[in-house]
């Protein structure tokens, strides 16, 4: 069933892993005009085009970097400008590749805070004022997060983009109340690790014991996830019948945050 037929949509990070999947799965739900934000690789973002044409949708590819202002302006200006000044949708979905926000605590560079809050928080703000005024009553803005990030310290070297996504989920809070008296939802989604995306490009060890880890019970499902799962979840997000949800984060991880890292696997009893 098609529910967001003839919508039209714009993904941030939308030409690889898990925007791509958000991208498909819009399509797949009805959305036949498609923007596709996207930093530098055109190969990615021409075989997501082509494989939104495959579904009848009409991809409009946007480059540019969501961390600087003034190319966050630009592209909803393209985008307002290919969709007759009308956006139904909106997902911020990119996330800059390692660099210096990928730092532990003792090593973060003023630089990489500002990259990682750049392209989280202040992104997600500018891109709401942006896109609200493109939007008509019942439009959808959902960002994609990783809760966990700020939650726990664990994960030391993402100090930076766990701080940067734990205020972009209180900017998703603060826009959800701003917005509500026009229709608008404002949501985030927190994947755990996904498939099929960035992490398949690191150390094959690394990339392995991930694999391991969830399938070993850490992950209640048994598996990590796809960029197909995130998008199912935006999409349900995006549907009519999602009109009364704003203002949450969404745990699409099969049930991984609800593990206790204090207790092993056996006593719990989902080893």
């Amino acid at each position: 069933m098609q529910q967001l037929q003839w919508k039209t949509a714009f993904v941030t990070g939308g030409s690889r892993g898990i925007g791509r999947g958000i991208v498909l799965k819009l399509a797949d739900s009805g959305v036949r005009r498609i923007a596709i934000n996207y930093l530098s690789n055109d190969a990615a973002a021409e075989e997501t085009a082509r494989k939104l044409k495959e579904r009848g949708a009409e991809a409009v590819l946007v480059r540019g970097d969501i961390g600087k202002p003034a190319d966050i302006e630009r592209m909803f200006a393209t985008v307002g400008s290919a969709f007759g000044g009308s956006l139904d949708i909106f997902v911020h979905s990119a996330r800059p590749n390692p660099g210096p926000w990928l730092a532990a605590p003792m090593d973060a560079t003023p630089e990489g805070l500002h990259q990682a809050f750049d392209t989280a928080a202040v992104a997600m703000t500018l891109a709401c004022q942006h896109c609200v005024p493109l939007m008509p009553n019942g439009g959808r803005i959902v960002g994609i997060t990783y809760a966990p990030g700020g939650r726990t310290g664990s994960w030391q070297v993402w100090l930076a983009m766990g701080g940067g996504k734990a205020a972009m989920e209180s900017t998703i809070r603060y826009f959800a109340v701003a917005l509500a008296k026009k229709g608008i939802t404002v949501n985030a989604v927190s994947p755990n690790t996904i498939d099929d995306s960035v992490l398949n490009a690191l150390p094959d060890p690394v990339y392995k014991g991930i694999k391991a880890w969830n399938e070993s019970g850490w992950t209640p499902f048994g598996r990590m996830g796809t960029p197909a799962d995130i998008g199912n979840a935006v999409a349900l997000l995006c549907a009519e019948e999602a009109s009364f949800i704003t203002g949450q984060t969404i745990h699409v991880d099969g049930g991984a945050s609800l593990m206790n890292s204090d207790l092993p696997l056996d006593i719990q009893g989902a080893g």
